[in-house]
């Protein structure tokens, strides 16, 4: 029955049943007995960055003119919580400033070994890049992100967490989808995306989807994953606009490329510590015009809340350094992109209220005696509401 169709008593008895109260995840509406949850958050990212915003991804990019940008990066929407049972979750997340869907999802979570989710989301491989943009420990991810994600596809995926709290627990996601990026609900041919991971957490305790330790962990916490994943399509790379064309790649027809990678990944957090670090490797083969080439990059990146070290920072306060290298021609030799980072955090409320201070030297080895540098300075404000 509608609330509209009762009476004063029995509206007042109905809304009593409905706790409304703001959490981490926004303004939240839930029934008495959790059958029903409704969270509700926005969040604006404010970006100023020169002499440019992009990352270089070939020689000629080091010699684009300067470009001193002010922006909204980033202005999301994020609608979730469950319905009929507390297992039965739902998720949608829309970028306003882009008018982009970018997830929906409903997701099957009864049993912690297996659990089930379909609709759009990014896929369960890298951490980078399943890690949200809001909890990035520097202003945005990695050069090695932009070659090697999967990115957001559509499909269905099985998951869960085994022996939790043993030597023996791990965490593990099977996934079958589409394979040709966000907004496609077709495949461009009989071909699937079939990808996997697994995840040793290997002091039995599960690090979940975030940068920075902001509870100075007491007990250590850490993981070893391996991922992989097998498509043929049209395209050699995605992003969160969809299937797109690495540099040096022609843009395809379907079936036309087939892509096999693979990714080793570590990660650890202990009082205030945080490391993370990605291997990856990309073999694609041409099955139009023939030809294959081999692409590898890794990054490593550490943090730390200087306050115990340094008493007058503020306890909000955080640095991280990164380093990542890319490699898009194995057969070459010496021709890498390289980025070192250095940022600095400032946590007013964790990460829903956020300043981050970036410096970035970029360089790029094309076998020649002038390898070309570049630096670049940004600040990012990220707040959530």
């Amino acid at each position: 029955m509608k609330i509209s169709n009762l009476n004063a008593q029995d509206k007042a008895d109905t809304l009593k049943k409905i706790d409304i109260e703001y959490t981490s995840k926004g303004f939240q509406f839930k029934t008495k007995d959790n059958k029903y949850k409704l969270q509700i958050q926005s969040r604006l990212q404010f970006r100023f960055s020169t002499p440019g915003d992009q990352d270089p991804v070939d020689f000629d990019d080091f010699n684009r003119d300067p470009q001193t940008t002010f922006k909204i990066n980033r202005a999301r929407l994020k609608i979730g919580g469950n319905a009929f049972e507390p297992w039965l979750g739902y998720y949608f997340e829309y970028e306003l400033a882009q008018n982009n869907l970018l997830d929906f999802r409903i997701m099957i979570e009864k049993w912690s070994f297996f659990k089930i989710k379909v609709g759009q989301w990014k896929i369960d491989y890298s951490r980078e890049r399943s890690i949200s943009s809001g909890q990035q420990q520097m202003v945005d991810r990695s050069i090695v992100n932009r070659p090697f994600t999967l990115d957001r596809q559509q499909g269905i995926a099985f998951y869960g967490r085994l022996n939790e709290g043993k030597i023996s627990d791990f965490n593990y996601w099977i996934s079958i989808l589409t394979g040709n990026g966000r907004g496609t609900v077709n495949n461009d041919d009989k071909h699937l995306m079939y990808a996997g991971r697994i995840q040793w957490n290997f002091l039995g305790r599960e690090l979940g989807y975030t940068n920075s330790d902001l509870n100075r962990r007491s007990k250590p916490v850490g993981l070893v994953a391996l991922a992989g994943a097998t498509n043929i399509s049209q395209y050699t790379r995605f992003s969160s606009s969809g299937g797109g064309s690495l540099e040096g790649y022609e843009d395809g027809i379907p079936g036309q490329y087939e892509v096999n990678q693979w990714m080793f990944e570590t990660a650890f957090m202990y009082r205030g510590f945080s490391w993370s670090q990605e291997f990856h490797h990309k073999y694609i083969e041409d099955r139009i015009n023939g030809g294959n080439n081999s692409l590898i990059g890794n990054y490593v990146m550490i943090g730390y809340f200087l306050n115990p070290l340094i008493h007058f920072i503020p306890k909000g306060t955080e640095v991280a350094f990164r380093h990542a290298f890319y490699d898009p021609n194995t057969s070459l030799e010496q021709v890498r992109g390289h980025e070192f980072g250095f940022a600095i955090n400032h946590f007013f409320n964790e990460h829903r209220n956020k300043l981050t201070m970036e410096f970035t030297r970029f360089i790029y080895d094309d076998n020649s005696s002038d390898n070309p540098e570049d630096f670049r300075f940004r600040i990012q404000w990220d707040i959530s509401l």
